[in-house]
């Protein structure tokens, strides 16, 4: 009983624990723990699965045609070359040895061969997106046998979030509203075993347009990645503003508040800043209804009047209409009114003066 475990554990190490791995086109030995020997083995016998590849004894080698000048073997060891694999050869591999003492070595082991990974590709290639309003799925292949798919940014592995969802096993990447963050150069990785390959896309985003009308409410937020915990400051055209808290409220805004905001963050212990990209912010003024109220001096029956309250009345008993004239002059705008009312009916031409503009 003793002896059997004995044999058992010396025969479980003859091999390496598979699986083992190796590449199409490739060359893969089977290495054995022995150390050579000057005394030849009684024999060597290697099996892949129920087939055999090559059985040695007593100097001689026998060996199936389709294995004949894809092997080599090493007798002072037991150790086993294979060339030219293909995926085919994937499974496993058994090695008799039979010392001239001793009981007989067994081993076992499992081969996995792979095709090489290339030609990544991601599609789309690229992507043109507007921020916070886009979504985006990037799609992974590959040529050969990966499989693991990796996605990178610029500084690290992408993992998922609640805006990034990695799905058929990593090779798709969707990123839900994107922002001017997601905007770098990203990476997939596809790999196996024996060989990975990369390729890169890019994110472009157009900024959104950020238009307001005079009067809203407008909410904008800093967010930075830092230990210990970022300091903020916010910045209009260049100009740094009156708050240092990661979110900045614009209650009522104004067209005089208009413009590139900005966000900088600063870690006191690292003494790093980093710098957000400008938001423009656009304030629109309110579509109104304008008319002028003007005070005129007119000369009406050779007499002059530059009442307010009178020139209404006039106007009230008038049709006026304005008169083409090649010469303007600014604050001048000449009318012709049709005068009912005085001691003579007749078209006379006036100019008036606007001395007051009021708009409402």
């Amino acid at each position: 009983m003793f002896f059997l475990v004995k044999l058992f554990r010396e025969c479980s190490g003859v091999l390496p624990d598979g699986p083992l791995n190796a590449a199409v086109d490739g060359t893969f030995v089977f290495t054995t723990s022995l150390s050579p020997t000057q005394t030849p083995f009684v024999s060597v016998s290697w099996s892949f699965g129920v087939t055999n590849i090559i059985t040695s004894s007593s100097g001689s080698n026998i060996s199936p045609l389709e294995y004949k000048d894809r092997i080599t073997l090493f007798p002072s060891t037991g150790s086993l070359e294979l060339r030219n694999l293909t995926k085919a050869d994937s499974g496993e591999y058994s090695v008799t040895i039979i010392p001239t003492e001793g009981g007989a070595l067994l081993g076992r082991t499992t081969l996995n061969v792979y095709e090489p990974v290339s030609n990544v590709t991601v599609d789309p290639k690229s992507a043109d997106l507007v921020e916070f309003n886009d979504s985006v799925s990037l799609s992974c292949t590959s040529f050969g046998s990966p499989t693991s798919f990796l996605w990178l940014n610029d500084t690290s592995e992408v993992t998922a979030s609640d805006r990034v969802q990695l799905t058929d096993g990593g090779s798709v990447m969707t990123i839900v509203n994107v922002t001017r963050f997601d905007e770098q150069q990203l990476r997939c990785r596809a790999s196996n075993p024996v060989s990975d390959a990369t390729k890169n896309t890019n994110l472009m985003l157009s900024p959104q347009e950020e238009n307001f009308a005079v009067g809203s409410n407008i909410r904008l937020v800093c967010s930075a990645e830092s230990r210990p915990s970022a300091q903020f400051m916010w910045f209009l055209d260049g100009d740094k503003l009156d708050h240092t808290e990661r979110e900045l409220s614009l209650t009522n805004i104004q067209m005089n508040q208009a413009g590139n905001y900005s966000c900088q963050t600063f870690n006191d212990k690292t003494l790093r800043y980093q710098t957000s990209q400008p938001a423009a912010i656009s304030v629109m003024g309110k579509c109104e209804q304008s008319f002028y109220k003007k005070t005129i001096a007119i000369s009406i029956c050779g007499k002059l009047t530059s009442s307010t309250q009178h020139t209404s009345a006039i106007f009230a008993q008038t049709e006026i209409s304005k008169v083409p004239q090649k010469n303007k002059r600014k604050k001048f705008e000449d009318i012709q009114i049709k005068i009912s009312g005085c001691n003579f009916s007749s078209d006379i031409y006036f100019r008036i003066k606007v001395l007051k503009t009021t708009t409402v």
